[in-house]
């Protein structure tokens, strides 16, 4: 890393999040590491978003609000203006586990010599903060291209990626951009590594969770082009108990 840059980028998206941005804010000021920069990105909110930030006290927060095309879009301009070794996306209501868990991404990629990808869990949580339990996909122990044949195994929130392996978002899709994403990550990534904690605390109603159709029609064309169609089609007979289960 050098010694001007910052080893995180943490980017958050916003538009008229006035309620659920708080968490997100204090959790990232509130880490005990300080090797980052936290981007927010506005999209011209009409609420008490803009207010809130210029208020908000860290000196390592700097944000820009302008009209965007969507979360992809503003997520792509995360993107272009990050400057640290590592990127990390957490959404407006989405929260660090704990203020040591970015010390813990930071240990572990010193320990590994920068791996392409860093992940870990999610646990997911309600707007009152209260932990709904674990993600439906677990991480796995061994992260390859091959394991999101299989769905997003890793929630995007808590895939560390190595900015320069990663690309714009494509805004063809409006809901699963992430991850198709973070399969093209994957395929240039030489080595993923495992933190077994849960890092990120994931505000259960998103906008992919309420739009879970168009989503998973989304995936479903994505899986198709990297992994093959039938190969998808078969995997996703596969899903429907999973799917069932998650009802």
């Amino acid at each position: 890393m050098e010694a001007s840059r910052p080893l995180f980028s943490i980017i958050t998206v916003t538009y008229n999040a006035e309620a659920t941005l708080p968490p997100t804010l204090d959790s990232v000021a509130s880490q005990t590491c300080d090797l980052y920069e936290h981007l927010v990105i506005d999209g011209d909110s009409t609420d008490g978003t803009l207010t809130l930030l210029r208020n908000f006290k860290n000196p390592l927060m700097r944000f820009h609000s302008s009209p965007d095309q969507g979360i992809y879009d503003a997520m792509n301009k995360g993107l272009a203006e990050a400057q640290g070794d590592y990127v990390i996306f957490l959404n407006s209501g989405d929260t660090f586990h704990s203020p040591a868990t970015l010390q813990s991404i930071a240990d572990t990629i010193m320990e590994h010599d920068y791996p392409g990808v860093v992940y870990g869990q999610t646990d997911l949580v309600d707007a009152g903060r209260r932990r709904v339990g674990a993600r439906h996909l677990t991480a796995p122990e061994n992260l390859t291209l091959q394991s999101f044949a299989q769905g997003m195994v890793v929630c995007h929130q808590a895939f560390v990626a190595l900015r320069k392996l990663t690309g714009r978002f494509d805004t063809r899709y409006r809901f699963s951009s992430d991850y198709e994403w973070c399969i093209r990550v994957l395929q240039h990534s030489r080595s993923n590594v495992l933190i077994p904690e849960v890092l990120i605390d994931y505000l259960k109603e998103g906008m992919t969770t309420r739009n879970r159709r168009r989503s998973l029609m989304e995936r479903f064309h994505i899986m198709s082009y990297y992994y093959g169609f039938f190969p998808t089609l078969l995997r996703h007979f596969k899903f429907i108990p999973r799917y069932l289960r998650n009802r």
